[in-house]
């Protein structure tokens, strides 16, 4: 992988906004480059590889550092989340609990024997999605409140269930890397509340404003590279890692000058990137020659939204409940583990996210109603 190569890729990262620019359509950025790396990788011109060690290297710090941020957007300080935290668990797990004959039965379906992935799928949200568009159509009031906290839990059960749901062959040992990257994110936020409390991180922050020495960028890149090397180590993927490390940072407080600093690496470059490379190593392809894969994919999108409307029995308006079904990390995040360990036949992985399309769609109109019913910022 040489220089042109990354200038192939970083002109493709641009389809991205190019799509999205229009606000009222709410597309999320990566689905441009999604289509772009779909284009010039395996199903398209085969002009990038996706099999390219550095290239694959490169991919994998982009996906750590997309969760990483995912991880930072959940609102662990915000007081408002908190009266409405018992309601969204509440909701959370009834929706879970409604996924697991759901993913019983997809599986039986399709005669593919991924129950587990299915049901966490349909379960799952994305706080890195939903919350963009709460904001960018100014929703508010305490209903929209609860479905933030519901939007949280999920996507936090989700991530972590999903190396134990996608390779249940090796779900015992899964689990205990899951646990060891756990403990390490936890000693990252004991770390630093210290850091904190002690007035050092006040201090630092000074002296790398004023010097632009950037300390805040470095220092949690280190540690979310020793977090990933844990993770690799035990074998999970480096989603948690960077998606745990993003949750001890939002529950200190994350500072504005590294948000814009994560911002700049992440959206700019790196994020960008793993998108272009998971497009060009989809085999869009298959699907064609594998038709029911398609239906598999249109399935796990309606029966996610129809998974989370059971929330509506517990008093969230529908059009909420239809928008906390928009998922785009778990499945962009299945569907890279899943190829990267061989556990998909062909045609699956995009399939997967062809059911998260089907919610983004589905999103985009009920944030249009929920504007309609009144649910806005007073």
């Amino acid at each position: 992988m040489g220089f042109g190569t990354l200038a192939l890729v970083a002109v493709l990262g641009l389809s991205g906004p190019l799509l999205a620019v229009r606000r009222r359509w709410n597309i999320p950025v990566v689905l441009g480059e999604l289509a772009a790396g779909a284009v010039v990788g395996v199903s398209g011109f085969r002009l990038l590889d996706p099999g390219d060690p550095v290239f694959v290297f490169l991919a994998d710090i982009g996906f750590a550092l997309v969760m990483f941020v995912a991880g930072t957007h959940v609102p662990m300080r915000d007081a408002s989340i908190r009266p409405a935290l018992r309601r969204g668990l509440v909701r959370a797990g009834a929706v879970g609990i409604a996924a697991v004959p759901v993913g019983i039965a997809l599986a039986g379906m399709f005669d593919t024997g991924k129950a587990g992935l299915y049901a966490v799928l349909v379960a799952s949200s994305s706080a890195a999605l939903v919350l963009p568009i709460i904001d960018s159509l100014r929703l508010g009031g305490a209903p929209v409140v609860e479905t933030v906290a519901q939007v949280a839990v999920a996507d936090t059960v989700c991530i972590v269930a999903l190396p134990l749901a996608i390779d249940p062959g090796h779900a015992v040992r899964a689990a205990v890397g899951a646990v060891a990257v756990a403990a390490g994110a936890a000693l990252v936020y004991v770390a630093f509340r210290w850091f904190v409390r002690t007035g050092l991180q006040e201090r630092s922050h000074r002296v790398s404003e004023q010097r632009g020495f950037a300390l805040e960028l470095r220092v949690n890149l280190a540690l979310l590279f020793a977090l990933a090397a844990l993770a690799t180590w035990t074998h999970v993927s480096v989603m948690l890692a960077g998606f745990a490390l993003g949750l001890a940072l939002s529950a200190v407080g994350e500072p504005r000058r590294l948000a814009r600093q994560l911002f700049g690496v992440t959206e700019g470059f790196l994020g960008p990137l793993f998108f272009v490379w998971l497009g060009a190593s989809l085999d869009l392809r298959a699907l064609v020659d594998h038709p029911s894969y398609i239906g598999l994919g249109l399935c796990l999108g309606v029966a996610a939204i129809a998974v989370h409307a059971v929330a509506r029995l517990l008093g969230q308006p529908l059009p909420l409940a239809a928008l906390a079904a928009a998922q785009l990390g778990i499945p962009v995040a299945a569907a890279t583990i899943g190829t990267q360990l061989g556990l998909f036949a062909p045609g699956e992985a995009p399939a997967l996210l062809l059911g998260a399309l089907v919610t983004i769609a589905v999103a985009a109109v009920a944030g249009a109603l929920a504007v309609r019913r009144g649910l806005v910022r007073a």
